[in-house]
């Protein structure tokens, strides 16, 4: 990974923490229905989670992504 890409990707992950905190505020501003955005904020924040738990996890996709050419 090049130093192009690497400031490319904090550049969007500081994007993506702003608009978060942004959407989390007006969900709590709207309390009564906002708790249905959080409930869904927080589902898929669990599934994202998951999904890069069993992804490090996995040793024979590191095996392969290390030693096979594409």
């Amino acid at each position: 990974m090049d130093r192009l890409e690497k400031v490319a990707y904090t550049l969007l992950g500081f994007v993506c923490a702003v608009y978060l905190i942004v959407m989390l505020a007006g969900l709590i501003a709207a309390f009564p229905w906002g708790i249905i955005g959080l409930i869904a904020i927080a589902g898929i924040g669990l599934l994202m989670i998951k999904v890069i738990r069993e992804r490090v996890a996995n040793t024979e996709d590191n095996y392969y992504s290390k030693n096979v050419d594409q």
